[in-house]
């Protein structure tokens, strides 16, 4: 079995369920089940491997160069929590096809559920720490998503924020700790820093990866103070709350502080912070929890306290401690699930989950309610239940724990963590479930449908049986995880057992039981108490410094952001000539070796004119069309220099490129107004002036020692390579679409970003202020001939000469100069004439090509291409050729980079296509005259008609 698709069956179907909801809403949770329960399945398939002691891996290169690995391992923790997320996950997507309502939108709902579940297997999976990241980062996304799922709720957009913040920001803290993790152990994949504990312990850098990686697992496990989170994330449905805020992502945390036990466990730091937050987390969240009043709130504190308990345990350092956190770990993924389930019922059967409000459910929800106080039992600790024997184990621990140097802490404080679960699970049955019948519910309850009982059903059952037979049921399972977990071949000798006789532990349980019992009956006088002591507001804290930050970001980015494009380009470049001067005065200088070339009188003109050109621009450009010819003037210049030194491609790149963006710019001083803004002071032009002339000066400086020196060059390889290994004579075009394709793979990327960008700037032109601005700018017709029969005429007969150069460009371009993107400029030039001459609205009704199209099968040609190659193990965008030998036609080259230049090809000229596109629809407006008709689309004027006359009057 290849366990990489354990976390990639759920990834790669998370269109399924908005896909199969177009057939009803039954078969898009069957959608959602089968590939989470084929995940499940193949899990258990692994499962004897697994308790055999097998560990099973899988690894894929991905970024070797920064030590990012697709690499997966399974051993026994990472079976017990995969487990846990599929296992758990199957009643929750059957329970939430009966929860949602008709008006909830269900494929959206399973698409993020399984996004979520995808990304937590992953993490608990993965081997490589920086994949583990990638992970983590998913799942705050996919909480995100979930929680805010009900986006017509206040409460959930603000819980759905809140929990991106502070999950996002501990994530950015474990990627920190990672990154230094991996440096210590000199690797990236867990496998191999697990068994370099003492190297990590003992290094200078451990305390702060500690103090980072339990940041990221504090704020993912709502550990105090980051707690606060999780209930306001209760405004998400309750299948959400059920499901990530109980089972899976809370315990994400939980897990990576057991999965790194033998890193980082077992020092005085480790003990000293991790203990002391576990149990400060368990006694705040009972506290809170015992005076909360919705069930969901009950059940949020108290799995925040419960996730207190879990990271105490991890926190001693102990093994014993750590098979306690790990038994708990399943106890409270099934009674405490079962619970929020069951919040679900009430709330969807009652309308209210205030249990002021509730009583006597009991009467009118039998079975239900029986399976709800089976489970909240468990959560109590009571006898023959599975919560009870996690709790023993948890108080005898804590008898053997000192802390501060006192035996009398960590006892005491445990007890009355005990005491108040105790108390809040009792309010909890009590007040929802047990006394007499109400008959004041906002709705009548009765008992629900079989799809919403049966999930909960089928989770209170561990509940029972792991009560009842411990060591059967779970034996195995707590054994194998606890080793996983310590990282060694041996645990402490116990047993799991409903009875351990007369011990210290049973004594402090039968504390909190009475105690519990006493605190419930005094309920009202320490709610009054609590009311009138002064306490934080988590929340509003929370709120105030997240104002406090944006309010501070508004008045930085007021400060930096001044909307002026020279003063931006003027600390960029004197922080260049900053950096440059640094250089020169602290670096060595000598001479160069290397002798000059001659200087040939035509380049001298040339340099010349660039240089005159140059400088006209820079005190011209009031001038818009002037300041363009003579731009368009400067890069033909260029042009010239790349011909004299045998560069024909880059040359005719230069030149296509110049003669594209000057038509572009032509068509689109419509869109500006026809001279600059008022010029600056005299003080302003000669600052600078003087910042030019430094720049200027430095990158000349820098140009001529870098050209007097010698210096190896890659080229030499790409030459002798060109034929051999690409297949092509013309090693510019085999460099960019072979060697270096991988570069040109991302510059079309970003040309499609920048068309899609234009498009949506443009786009703003239509309406609003833009368009009223745009209006007055108008001119009006400058000439009676708008469209010049001559150059009309001359563009038609050009079109299909220009197509086919550019066909000819492009299949030559392997060999010779020319490929895919300097065909891709030519045609676009021979579409561009056509605009010029006969104007927008001639053009954009004739075009028949759809440039979106166009730009998104550039992308994915060059994409397919490079993944090709990943079929026959060969790297991306790896390029291969050979020769055929036709009759008549003879051998010729095929070469597979010709569907990538194809993409190329697309790319560039829907890049321009959309541009014109959209740029019609802004002009639309300023065109006076309608798209002329006939035989050359010209409209001729025609002589007005002879007057009339009627009865001697002209009509």
């Amino acid at each position: 079995m290849n366990i990489a698709l354990l976390p990639l069956l759920p990834l790669l179907t998370v269109l399924l369920p908005p896909l199969a909801i177009r057939s009803g809403r039954t078969i898009c949770a069957l959608a959602t089940v089968l590939p989470a329960g084929a995940a499940l399945v193949m899990l258990a398939a692994a499962a004897p491997a697994v308790y055999r002691g097998e560990i099973l891996s899988a690894k894929y290169s991905w970024l070797p160069q920064i030590g990012l690995s697709f690499s997966f391992f399974l051993d026994g923790l990472g079976f017990f929590f995969a487990a846990l997320i599929l296992g758990i996950g199957l009643p929750i997507i059957i329970y939430a096809r009966y929860y949602l309502s008709e008006h909830d939108p269900m494929g959206r709902f399973y698409a993020y559920l399984l996004l979520f579940q995808g990304a937590m297997v992953g993490i608990v999976v993965s081997d490589n720490i920086l994949l583990l990241a990638i992970f983590w980062e998913l799942t705050s996304l996919g909480s995100f998503l979930l929680i805010g799922y009900w986006n017509h709720l206040p409460e959930a957009r603000q819980g759905a924020r809140m929990a991106l913040v502070v999950t996002g920001g501990g994530g950015l803290m474990l990627l920190a700790g990672f990154l230094l993790l991996g440096h210590i152990a000199g690797s990236y994949e867990l496998s191999e820093i697990l068994r370099r504990g003492d190297t990590i312990k003992t290094s200078p850098h451990y305390l702060p990866v500690m103090l980072l990686v339990l940041g990221g697992a504090f704020t993912k496990s709502a550990q105090f103070p980051f707690h606060f989170w999780l209930p306001h994330a209760m405004a998400a449905p309750t299948p959400v709350s059920a499901y990530l805020h109980s089972a899976t992502m809370v315990k994400a945390g939980v897990f990576l502080m057991a999965r790194l036990w033998p890193v980082l466990a077992g020092t005085e730091a480790w003990f000293l912070i991790v203990s002391a937050v576990g149990l400060t987390t368990m006694l705040v969240g009972a506290w809170i929890a015992l005076f909360k009043d919705d069930l969901k709130a009950i059940l949020a504190y108290s799995t925040v306290s419960h996730l207190g308990l879990m990271t105490m345990m991890l926190g001693l350092g102990t093994p014993m401690a750590a098979v306690v956190a790990v038994f708990h770990i399943l106890n409270h993924a099934t009674f405490k699930v079962a619970l929020f389930l069951s919040a679900g019922i009430v709330d969807h059967e009652t309308g209210t989950r205030d249990v002021r409000r509730l009583g006597g459910l009991l009467r009118l929800m039998p079975i239900s309610s029986s399976l709800a106080l089976v489970a909240a039992g468990s959560m109590a600790g009571l006898p023959l239940l599975n919560g009870f024997l996690s709790k023993e184990m948890m108080l005898e621990e804590m008898i053997h724990t000192r802390y501060a140097g006192s035996r009398w802490i960590m006892p005491t404080l445990a007890t009355t963590g005990a005491l108040l679960s105790v108390a809040y699970s009792a309010r909890l049955a009590i007040a929802a479930y047990l006394g007499p019948a109400r008959t004041d519910y906002p709705h009548h309850p009765h008992e629900p449908r079989l799809g919403l009982w049966l999930p909960v059903a089928v989770l209170v059952v561990p509940v029972v049986a792991i009560g009842l037979l411990p060591a059967l049921l779970a034996g195995a399972i707590v054994e194998r995880t606890a080793l996983a977990v310590i990282g060694s071949q041996a645990l402490p000798s116990y047993h799991l057992a409903i009875w351990h006789g007369f011990t210290s532990a049973l004594l402090m349980s039968a504390v909190a039981f009475i105690g519990g019992a006493a605190l419930l009956v005094l309920h009202g006088a320490f709610d009054r108490l609590r009311g009138s002591v002064p306490r934080p507001d988590a929340k509003r804290i929370f709120d105030q410094t997240v104002n406090g930050a944006t309010a501070a970001a508004r008045a930085l980015v007021a400060t930096l952001h001044t909307e002026s494009l020279p003063r931006y380009l003027a600390v960029i470049i004197v922080a260049a000539i900053f950096v440059g001067v640094i250089g020169f005065a602290s670096g060595i200088h000598a001479p160069g070796g290397r002798a000059l070339l001659p200087i040939h009188g035509p380049a001298l003109v040339i340099w010349a004119i660039l240089l005159v050109t140059s400088l006209a621009v820079a005190v011209l450009h009031a001038n818009r069309l002037l300041t363009l010819i003579l731009t368009s003037i400067v890069g033909l210049g260029v042009s010239l220099a790349f011909i004299q030194f045998s560069a024909p491609d880059l040359a005719l790149t230069q030149i296509s490129v110049g003669v594209v963006m000057t038509i572009m710019m032509l068509l689109a001083l419509n869109l500006l107004p026809r001279t600059t803004p008022m010029e600056p002071g005299w003080v302003r032009q000669a600052r600078d002036g003087v910042i030019a002339c430094a720049a200027g000066l430095g990158l000349a400086g820098l140009a001529y020692a870098v050209m007097t020196r010698d210096f190896q060059s890659i080229s030499e390889y790409h030459l002798a390579q060109s034929k051999p290994g690409g297949g092509g004579a013309n090693v510019v075009n085999v460099i960019l679409v072979d060697f270096r394709g991988f570069d040109t793979f991302g510059e079309i990327i970003v040309l499609t970003i920048a068309a899609l960008a234009i498009y949506a700037l443009l786009d703003s032109s239509l309406r609003g202020a833009a368009a009223q601005r745009l209006a007055a700018m108008h001119q009006g017709d400058e000439t009676a001939d708008a469209h010049p029969l001559m150059l009309v005429v001359v563009t038609r007969v050009l079109l299909p000469l220009a197509l086919t150069v550019g066909t000819f460009i492009f299949l030559r371009g392997h060999n010779h100069p020319g490929g895919g993107f300097i065909a891709g400029l030519i045609v676009a030039v021979a579409l561009l004439m056509q605009a010029m001459a006969s104007g927008y609205a001639w053009t954009a009704e004739r075009l028949r090509l759809n440039a979106h199209t166009m730009l998104g099968l550039g992308v994915l040609l060059a994409g397919l291409t490079g993944l090709g190659s990943l079929l026959f193990g060969r790297p991306f965008l790896t390029s291969t050729f050979g020769y055929i030998r036709l009759p008549v036609i003879g051998e010729f080259e095929l070469a597979s980079a010709l569907v990538f230049d194809t993409g190329v090809f697309f790319a560039v000229v829907g890049t321009v296509l959309l541009s014109l596109a959209q740029m019609s629809r802004v002009e639309a407006r300023a065109e006076r005259e309608p798209v002329p008709k006939g035989p050359t689309d010209i409209q001729l004027p025609r002589p007005p008609p002879a007057p009339v006359t009627v009865n001697g009057k002209e009509v």
